[in-house]
């Protein structure tokens, strides 16, 4: 049988993945003033030890006004680049490749914590640098009806937070990091810039889609710039928001970001209005299309996320010519080593070669002794093994 693409190696400039699935970033909100916790350690390394070929760290914030909550994770200072060196060395150490998002909230910064109600916040929370903490956005244009106005950037401003994407890559990359994502997706500020809802400006960002489109080509000029030319930059896009961007705009858009020297898409939808996009109900796989778009018109490597849950939906996905890459995000948080699972199911790794050596070791040692047994994902369909004390209700 042919190995299963789900764990072929793919090859991007000078990295070479071990298999095609990716942790996708999330937000964590769990940072102490930008600095990553041991918290981060934690979750970043059970996916790494899981099997994953590539763990990409929560969106990290290229300046501080770009903060989402208080638990953003941050990088527009050089007092970040150690702290996030030492999750970088452990996902190494776990097997993994890693990878960091950069990214901006634009007019969705200053909120608590989606727990929290992810209300705004005001000087009366107490936060000690408030007025560094602005909110700014492309136009003075609130995210919805109960957020405040931002400040709009003036265009001196704008191109200068452009750059601030080229000096976050450049510390990401001293801090030993394999992959860099520029977060264009989700109502960001990026995608702020690019949306003819979010952007009213009248100056060379805004108006036309050419315009529009500026901001987040100048941020993967200076981020390509200052990255090294053997490490591969992705960029997340929302390839429909359902608000004035569309995915004939992201093929145009993703065609520029390829000859600028970004490598993958990461297709992702939505985040300007306040619901999902009509054009993908949510179901298994619906963001798949965008990946297959981005892919098959624009011509780049996409990687597909969204509701991606078992194994064999992610092969067919990749052997449907659909994606390059598979990301998976909360289905990782369920089932951390979901790599390991799907190894086992599809028959690729019987020794659990792919783990770490204290992983591998107690797990082939069991599968040696008992190769019959069938492993807690699998199920069992002949009930309560024998000699089981539990008891029926239990």
């Amino acid at each position: 049988m042919n190995r299963p693409l789900l764990f072929s190696p793919l090859t991007l400039r000078g990295l070479t993945l071990k298999n095609r699935i990716v942790v996708a970033p999330m937000h964590q909100y769990s940072a102490v003033k930008g600095f990553p916790t041991d918290w981060h350690l934690m979750n970043a390394g059970r996916y790494a030890a899981g099997g994953a070929g590539l763990v990409i760290l929560e969106s990290t914030k290229v300046e501080r006004r770009g903060c989402g909550t208080v638990g953003d994770l941050g990088i527009w200072d050089d007092a970040f680049i150690e702290p996030l060196r030492r999750l970088s060395d452990f996902i190494h150490a776990c097997g993994a490749a890693s990878g960091i998002q950069l990214g901006h909230s634009g007019r969705k910064s200053r909120t608590g914590r989606p727990w929290e109600r992810s209300r705004p916040l005001t000087p009366a929370d107490g936060i000690d640098d408030w007025d560094g903490w602005e909110l700014v956005a492309p136009s003075a244009l609130p995210a919805d009806a109960g957020s405040p106005v931002p400040r709009a950037l003036d265009t001196d401003e704008a191109a200068e937070v452009a750059r601030a994407w080229g000096r976050a890559a450049a510390r990401a990359d001293a801090a030993g990091f394999d992959i860099i994502e520029i977060h264009g997706a989700h109502g960001f500020l990026i995608h702020e810039f690019l949306s003819p809802q979010a952007n009213q400006r009248t100056d060379r960002y805004g108006g036309s889609a050419a315009n529009r489109m500026r901001f987040a080509l100048e941020v993967a000029e200076h981020a390509r710039a200052a990255w090294p030319a053997h490490k591969p930059l992705f960029m997340r896009l929302s390839v429909d928001d359902d608000a004035g961007w569309a995915p004939a705009d992201s093929v145009v858009l993703s065609r520029q970001l390829k000859e600028r020297g970004v490598d993958v898409i990461d297709c992702s939808a939505g985040g300007i209005l306040a619901r999902p996009v009509s054009s993908a109900p949510i179901g298994y796989g619906y963001q798949v299309p965008f990946a297959r778009a981005i892919k098959r018109e624009a011509g780049v490597a996409s990687m597909a996320v969204g509701l991606i849950v078992h194994h064999d939906q992610a092969e067919r996905i990749l052997r449907d010519g659909d994606a390059d890459l598979i990301a998976l995000g909360r289905e990782m948080l369920y089932n951390p080593n979901w790599a390991m699972d799907a190894a086992q199911k599809m028959g690729v790794d019987p020794g659990f070669d792919m783990l770490p050596a204290p992983y591998a070791w107690w797990l082939g040692k069991r599968a040696a002794a008992m190769p019959d047994l069938r492993p807690s994902t699998f199920g069992d369909p002949q009930g309560t093994p024998a000699g089981s004390t539990e008891k029926p209700g239990n």
